[in-house]
């Protein structure tokens, strides 16, 4: 999925007025499920559709490099429960997450909201659980240098509460690196923080 703009030739007023394909592709699945795309209620279906799917796949997160000086001594850093949505990419149905990003920093330290917007790039592009979580560990590596870095989601996927066996059900992923590695004192608390009270 390109998730790009689309390129349509002529001046950038026929742009504008040109339906986008993604239009034509809700139209022809409403169809293929025995609906009229004409009738009332769905006239403006397909323009909703190809809408969201500009927006999902074109999803920018900002500026995530933020870094701010700090000196620490050891100090595990753990944001949790942040919130998202993603598309399992053999279904193309939802999954919702919450992701609890911890690492050691060293230096400098990353910007709170830079783990949302870094787990929400990741999230914003058909996945599998197992892949997001890596992918987000490996993005907070690259950004604050350390090496010592987990990941754990818990998530709901719709491809399994509502087709299949239709049984809600949570899964846990998980990536441990460096110091969390190690069944210690800083995995300890990182379990008991993601799974205290529930």
């Amino acid at each position: 999925m390109s998730g790009g703009a689309v390129e349509v030739n002529g001046t950038a007023e026929d742009r504008d007025r040109m339906p986008d394909p993604l239009e034509d592709v809700a139209r022809r699945l409403l169809l293929e499920i025995g609906e009229n795309p004409d009738r009332e209620g769905l006239k403006e279906t397909p323009a909703r559709f190809a809408r969201w799917w500009r927006e999902f796949s074109n999803y920018d997160p900002g500026e995530v490099g933020t870094l701010f000086p700090l000196r620490n001594q050891g100090q595990i850093v753990m944001v949790s429960d942040i919130n998202l949505w993603s598309l399992c990419e053999h279904h193309l149905l939802p999954f919702s997450c919450a992701v609890t990003i911890a690492y050691r920093p060293e230096g400098d330290v990353l910007g709170l909201s830079k783990f949302a917007r870094i787990a929400h790039r990741h999230a914003h592009r058909l996945q599998v659980q197992e892949r997001l979580v890596r992918d987000i560990a490996e993005e907070i590596t690259a950004v604050t240098g350390s090496s010592d870095v987990a990941v754990v989601a818990r998530g709901e996927h719709l491809c399994m509460s509502m087709r299949g066996i239709r049984t809600p059900a949570l899964m846990t992923s998980s990536v441990f690196n460096g110091v969390f590695q190690d069944h210690g004192p800083a995995r300890q608390e990182l379990v008991a923080a993601i799974f205290h009270g529930r």
